[in-house]
């Protein structure tokens, strides 16, 4: 007989559950309710969303499809109210609904510090994806943020922001950062490696008042130290979300209670995931919480089984940071340490010895044998004869160095490979038997690293071992699951082929779906706008969000303004239309950028043509801050003012941004231009950057000031403004032609080559046709979105116009 399941919360551990369940055609009819507007997706990546290294879509782990296939009724961004354990039914804001069997799954919330200022705009926790949106559209505009806790979500948080521009602070109340998971040695490198970065670490700070009065504009410590912040991110730990369950008598203590077959204190209803409390134990990982959902699932299919705590590892999931923590690593009365450091290297490993075993490991710098290592903490093994050189990991057991895929098969097949999914050796063993020969297939196949992601390197590794001479290196990434080719792949074909629609490349290269996805439009409409100029038209429909929508969504739904100021420079009258424009559409906040503009925030959506018709009446056009194209053009005031400048910096600037707006690029493009080689306007961090020397201008490329901070490369010298014009059209030209969407400059030079891009410059007869293939596009996509839309709307302007009169 078919069972009512009611889920409360579509996280990863109900995910989960449900997988198991209909992995197992269980007879249940599910109703699934979120409070979120939106269904499950892998919670551990949306430190690379942050980041940009990811989109949402990519880390989606449960579709709409995936739900309507299991034919469960899904209530998202809908909140439960109550549950009646006498009626069996659940009540939410969309109504009551009865259930035979109940899961509850809500989770964690963050726990907010009680300080004066924690509720004012621009505070946020970072716990779900709207947290991780707010975040990005308040990194949109730059500034300054502070984020609370240097912890694992903390570091995250702060590096993220950092990738996206703004300048960090992060505030830590202890001596060092992730004092749960690391040493102070280990801390000390996290932290040097931190501020490398360009964010600054505070510990020992303790946080007395949030200031603002509208919104948040800084942070006040003890000893009375202030810094400014436009954005505070809390991230000091979260507590299980218990309000439900205790309100409906269940028994609660830290959190939902529950026992080894994830029951709580009622037979009918059963508990998963960071609210459950066993054995006085909560759970914030991802392995446990997946143990805790399959003996979730076989309870509920009245299989039991026994859930039992395992020993748990951490990694931080920071490009460039690699660190392991697993154990116990205190000091303790008849414990030794065997410590092994490079400096030179950045590389640390700290084991703690028990009675011949491994009880705790920090490593950082080399987390390679982390897994080896995890494996003998976990397994209590017997460490007496590798004793000496346990130091040195698996590849040095038995006294002589040997190929590392050597450690890799000597593994037993218990071995456990992907900690978030708690897979072993033999089940990958088994899965590639079974047919499994790709990466691909075996996350599809054992889930083996499709959570987090770090243990790929080591499911490759025990792919080579076990197909020997058949395995295949791993190629390059499909774009999605549209089609098996990739960027690379797809640019050569719209290339060779003469591919000129988006129907043409999805006929010739076999797309798998009829009109591709939201993952693969927009790159495929930039790849043949970049080729094809003259014959293929922008789609914009195949743009992202801020992008049709020309202004930068903010998370209350309002819009970001940002017009362009050529170089940084401005007039009275252009700054007085702002000033009015602020006033007459009662913009909350009038922000300056880091790229020398001015960002009216708050706008509402219906009064964007209304505001870009009066900047448009003042001669100000979009300044594309939501755009993959050009945004800034940094200056400092170089011979105008200056009695350090060489050149005319500022006028260079204006020439180049006047000559490159508009443009379209593989991801956003920022420049800067310094008139001597003191770099106020900080060229040699920017996408391209030009310095003004007495010879001439050095142009350089491939800066970033994110969360990969990266000084600019020389590219050439030139002697006069027009060769700096010339070569910067045909750098990004070149960029447009051939990078990778998505990837900013650096990245693009990373895989091709400096000297390949430097060739391309140095040919001057490549050079001319490059800026001239520029000059082409820009005479037929240069235009101000913003006008257009204006010209758009004009027969509705008078009534829009009344409408805010009206309001006024």
């Amino acid at each position: 007989m078919t069972q009512k399941l009611v889920v409360i919360g579509a996280g990863m551990a109900s995910g989960r559950v449900l997988e198991h369940l209909f992995e197992a055609k269980a007879d249940f009819d599910v109703t699934l309710f979120n409070a979120e507007a939106r269904g499950n997706y892998n919670r551990i990546m949306l430190s690379p969303v942050l980041s940009g290294e990811k989109a949402y879509e990519e880390i989606v782990t449960h579709d709409a499809d995936w739900y309507d296939s299991h034919d469960v009724t899904c209530h998202f961004d809908t909140h439960v109210t109550a549950i009646d354990r006498t009626a069996k039914t659940v009540t939410s804001n969309s109504g009551t609904v009865a259930y035979d069997k109940l899961l509850i799954a809500t989770g964690s919330a963050p726990f907010i510090i009680p300080v004066q200022g924690k509720d004012l705009p621009g505070v946020v926790s970072y716990r779900d994806l709207d947290d991780t949106n707010a975040m990005i559209a308040a990194a949109e505009t730059g500034g300054k943020a502070v984020v609370i806790g240097g912890g694992l979500l903390g570091l995250e948080a702060a590096a993220g922001l950092a990738e996206r521009g703004m300048d960090v602070t992060v505030l830590h109340l202890m001596g060092h950062l992730m004092e749960r998971q690391l040493d102070e040695a280990a801390g000390f490198l996290l932290r040097r490696d931190l501020e490398k970065r360009g964010i600054t670490v505070k510990c020992h700070a303790s946080t007395l008042a949030i200031l603002g009065e509208t919104k948040v504009e800084g942070v006040l410590l003890e000893g009375n130290e202030g810094l400014e912040a436009d954005l505070v991110v809390m991230a000091v730990g979260i507590r299980p979300e218990t309000r439900l369950a205790t309100d409906a008598g269940l028994s609660v203590a830290r959190g939902v209670e529950v026992d080894a077959q994830m029951q709580t204190s009622d037979l009918d209803i059963f508990a998963v995931g960071e609210c459950v409390e066993f054995d006085s134990q909560l759970f914030g990982l991802v392995a446990p919480l997946y143990d805790q959902a399959k003996v979730v699932a076989s309870s509920l299919m009245e299989q039991p089984d026994v859930f039992v705590p395992k020993e748990l590892s951490t990694k931080l999931k920071v490009t460039g940071c690699d660190l392991f923590s697993a154990g116990d690593f205190a000091d303790g009365a008849g414990r030794e340490d065997i410590v092994f450091r490079d400096p030179a290297r950045g590389v640390y490993r700290r084991l703690v010895i028990e009675e011949d075993c491994v009880i705790g490991a920090v490593m950082y710098g080399d987390t390679s044998d982390s897994t080896w290592f995890f494996g003998l903490i976990r397994d209590k093994t017997d460490i007496s004869q590798m004793r000496d050189t346990l130091i040195f990991g698996p590849a040095y057991q038995g006294g002589t160095t040997s190929d590392p895929l050597s450690a890799v098969a000597a593994l037993p097949r218990e071995a456990e490979i992907c900690g978030c999914n708690g897979i072993c050796k033999g089940q990958i063993e088994d899965a590639i038997a079974g047919g499994a020969t790709d990466l691909g297939a075996l996350r599809a196949e054992t889930k083996a690293s499709a959570s987090c992601g770090t243990c790929t390197g080591l499911v490759e590794q025990v792919l080579a071992v076990t197909l020997g001479a058949d395995f295949v290196l791993p190629t390059a990434q499909p774009i999605c699951g549209c089609t098996d080719m990739t960027h690379e792949d797809i640019r050569r074909m719209i290339k060779s082929r003469e591919l000129k629609s988006m129907p043409a490349v999805w006929q010739d290269c076999g797309w798998k779906t009829s009109c591709g996805c939201h993952i693969c439009r927009p790159a495929l409409n930039f790849y043949l706008l970049a080729d094809w100029p003259l014959e293929y038209r922008d789609d914009p429909q195949s743009r992202f969000v801020n992008e049709r929508k020309h202004a930068n969504i903010q998370k209350d739904g309002t819009f970001s303004v940002v017009p362009r100021m050529w170089g940084g420079i401005t007039t009275p009258d252009e700054l007085r239309a702002i000033a009015d424009a602020a006033d007459k559409f009662a913009v909350p906040t009038v922000k300056v950028t880091g790229g020398q503009r001015i960002d009216l925030l708050g706008v509402k959506g219906a009064d964007l043509p209304l505001i870009w018709d009066d900047l448009n009446k003042a001669g100000m056009v979009s300044g594309h801050a939501y755009s993959k194209g050009l945004r800034t053009v940094k200056t400092c005031v170089g011979t105008d003012h200056c009695r350090f400048g060489t050149q005319d910096s500022t006028g260079l600037g204006i020439k180049l941004e006047k000559t490159l707006w508009g443009s379209w690029t593989p991801h956003k493009l920022k420049l800067a231009v310094s008139g001597c080689p003191r770099n106020c306007a900080e060229a040699t961090c920017k996408d391209i950057g030009v310095v003004c020397v007495d010879s001439g201008y050095q142009i350089s490329i491939g800066g970033a000031a994110g969360m990969d901070v990266r000084e600019t490369r020389l590219l050439c010298q030139v002697a006069n403004e027009a060769e700096v014009i010339d070569v910067v059209k045909a750098v990004t030209q070149s960029y447009r032609e051939n990078a990778k969407y998505l990837d900013r400059i650096y990245k693009w030079m990373d895989k091709v080559g400096l000297e390949w891009i430097q060739d391309q410059i140095a040919d001057l007869e490549n050079r001319a046709a490059l800026a001239a293939r520029f000059d082409l596009s820009q005479s037929i996509y240069r235009k101000d979105p913003w006008a257009e839309h204006v010209a758009e709307a004009a027969p509705y302007m008078p009534l829009a116009n009344l409408a805010l009169e009206a309001a006024e």
